[in-house]
């Protein structure tokens, strides 16, 4: 089946990580530099892509008009154990990744591609411990990323602690889902945690703070399947024209 639109790759030789990352980007059918675009950085790229169906999504949204023009971004991970360590709130390489997302990510795409510049114009995205990372580098710089879509996040008292102490959270968008299911989920360290419980404290949260905030509740468990069936109305949401 073939694209409106068209990938286009870039590679970033990483001071921070000590590695080579490409970012896979799909621009929009119709693209042209002369436009503004927003911006969505999507962490576990390949399964946003693969499973989640994103470019498929931005042919059939862009060409219906319910989304504004926007470009996805993806950045993958080299296996379970890399992912561990770049998203988990106490992973070995998770500041450097932040450090990657803000001072080599967005330079390189703010040279490349006609986005808006601004926090309001770039959204980061995840599932998981990708949800987790982008809404924790969404409340260390939320002028550099305005927007966060995250799927079932994984939230321990870190996470808590970071939403609870953040001074202003007045100019975030946050996109937030859980599935009712998600009580008992298998972890990258071999242990089995519940996340529904945190996720709704995560809400109660979130609802206190001065922030645009969208929660739904899935009704499934912690797998692409429900991830998938959520994405367009994630991607309609955050993305409206």
């Amino acid at each position: 089946m073939g694209r409106d639109g068209t990938f286009k790759d870039f590679e970033i030789n990483s001071s921070y990580l000590d590695e080579t990352l490409t970012l896979k980007v799909f621009l929009p059918e119709n693209y042209s530099p002369l436009y503004k675009y927003h911006i969505a950085i999507m962490q576990d790229g390949d399964d946003y892509f693969q499973m989640g169906r994103v470019a498929t999504l931005s042919d059939k949204l862009h060409k219906d008009k319910r989304i504004a023009d926007t470009i996805f971004v993806g950045i993958h991970y080299q296996d379970k154990y890399d992912r561990q360590d770049k998203y988990h709130p106490n992973g070995e390489k998770q500041s450097a990744y932040i450090k990657f997302l803000v001072n080599e990510v967005v330079p390189l795409l703010d040279e490349e591609l006609p986005g808006y510049h601004m926090g309001s114009g770039r959204t980061l995205m995840g599932d998981s411990l990708g949800g987790t990372v982008a809404l924790m580098t969404a409340l260390k710089y939320p002028n550099t990323f305005g927007n966060v879509i995250m799927q079932s996040p994984f939230v321990n008292d870190e996470v808590m602690d970071k939403v609870q102490n953040s001074k202003d959270m007045s100019s975030l968008a946050i996109y937030h889902t859980i599935g009712s299911e998600e009580t008992d989920v298998p972890t990258t360290d071999g242990d089995r945690k519940d996340f529904v419980t945190p996720n709704y404290e995560l809400r109660k949260l979130l609802n206190k703070k001065p922030l645009t905030y969208f929660f739904h509740e899935l009704d499934g468990d912690h797998t692409w399947k429900y991830w998938q069936q959520d994405m367009e109305r994630a991607l309609v949401t955050m993305f409206r024209p």
